[in-house]
């Protein structure tokens, strides 16, 4: 008896501890789904950055700012929210410091889940995009790629640089002497006859300086052993076009091959490109499109001037000729964006045209900006002639209900169909 009593308590024991559990994961889940900021027009309803099946379950009131985000006052509907958070003017993004409020978000108004910055913002108007370009960007100093071997006159092998240099540092002056281009790093070395060299890097944030010793290579040349890149291009898809001539494209920035890591540019150029075939995507191989720079003046749209992790940017030479028959879109937040029907702007086959996806999955609070969005291709015309999402096509923009949301970034390689995108205004707060 006592076995089986003992038994029963065990099992009670379990299942509550396994509803405590439950109920945690569940407020978790909750927390997840609620961004930690959110951008609001002043028609929206505070409301909708959740999704439908919690709007029952979360309440919300606003909190004033010089409060503590841990206090939680009495409760209040999402519409009464929307009403006090709903802020005058017409300011731009860029005074948010102005315009928020918080708002907190409870359970059922008796558990605290978490506390939102809310900001009022008008709504920002682009030019869809949807056309092929040209990318150049010139490094910020010489990129070190790796350190190798030199073969000295005396026939043996040595490293100058090796556990001095890094992959991923930016020599940006030899001996004082400035250089930005591989031809001018190997023409300074060049010229040291055997004394050491000290370069200026600039690894990560840091400025630092290194001493190398040069070794005459069999050919009588000093070298560093020292392998790098100083530019780099490609053909991307053009996102949006602003009013002042702002441009974004991509919605991913631009690594290394090598290194992985970010480009750290010093600036750049935007050229016209033609694509002229499609390597169709397969499970395992990402497809590409192929394509023709320009590369002449003539051809020339714009200056590149940021490379960061949510695209490149810059501004463009031409705006009117660019906009063309480009339609002006008014931009989604990113809690306006829906599971369901969308469109993509993109050029495979020469002229710019419209192709069905469907949003699968929306990521508010995603540790990756440009990995916002889940999209599948559904187009069928599409479909045949890429598979998919193929290299090329990172930068085409979303459309949904209307406005700009977003553009594709990535395409999943083990199911070309699919892919990542990032939410349009996190390309406009680049």
């Amino acid at each position: 008896m006592n076995v089986r009593k003992n038994y029963r308590k065990f099992v009670l024991f379990l299942l509550i501890l396994s509803m405590i559990a439950l109920g945690y994961s569940g407020v978790e889940l909750l927390k997840n789904q609620i961004p930690d900021q959110i951008l609001v027009s002043e028609e929206e309803e505070f409301s909708a950055i959740f999704p439908s099946v919690f709007k029952g379950l979360i309440q919300t009131e606003r909190v004033s700012n010089k409060e503590s985000s841990d206090s939680l006052g009495k409760e209040a509907s999402g519409d009464e929210a929307a009403k006090e958070a709903s802020l005058s003017g017409n300011e731009s993004k860029r005074n948010e410091a102005e315009e928020a409020v918080q708002v907190s978000c409870s359970l059922l108004g008796q558990i605290r889940l978490k506390t939102v910055n809310v900001t009022m913002v008008p709504r920002d108007h682009v030019y869809a995009g949807g056309t092929p370009i040209g990318i150049y960007l010139e490094t910020d100093g010489v990129l070190v790629v790796d350190t190798g071997a030199i073969t000295g006159m005396d026939g043996r092998e040595c490293c100058p640089a090796e556990n001095i240099v890094k992959s991923g540092d930016y020599i940006q002056s030899v001996n004082g002497r400035q250089v930005s281009t591989k031809e001018e790093l190997i023409s300074r070395i060049g010229e040291c006859d055997g004394s050491d060299v000290i370069l200026a890097v600039a690894r990560g944030e840091e400025k630092i300086s290194l001493r190398v010793t040069p070794v005459q290579d069999a050919d009588g040349n000093y070298r560093a052993g020292i392998w790098v890149r100083n530019d780099t291009q490609g053909i991307g898809t053009l996102t949006y076009l602003e009013e002042d001539g702002s441009f974004g494209a991509l919605g991913h920035g631009i690594s290394d091959i090598d290194t992985g890591e970010i480009l750290d540019v010093r600036g750049g150029t935007l050229y016209d490109a033609d694509v002229v075939s499609v390597v169709k995507g397969q499970q395992g191989v990402p497809g590409e499109l192929s394509g023709v720079i320009h590369y002449s003046e003539g051809y020339k749209i714009g200056e590149i001037k940021t490379n960061s992790q949510n695209g490149i940017f810059g501004t463009v030479s031409n705006l009117p000729g660019l906009i063309g028959e480009k339609q002006l879109y008014e931009t989604a937040h990113k809690q306006e964006v829906e599971t369901g029907k969308a469109a993509i702007l993109s050029s495979v086959d020469g002229t710019c045209r419209e192709y069905e996806i469907i949003i699968k999955e929306i990521r508010l609070n995603g540790k990756e900006e440009n990995k916002g969005m889940v999209l599948e291709v559904t187009d069928e015309e599409l479909l045949e002639k890429t598979g998919g999402i193929v290299q090329g096509m990172s930068g085409s923009p979303i459309i949904q209900n209307g406005r700009v949301i977003g553009a594709v970034t990535h395409v999943f390689v083990n199911d070309p169909t699919k892919g990542y995108g990032i939410f349009i205004e996190n390309m406009l707060e680049h």
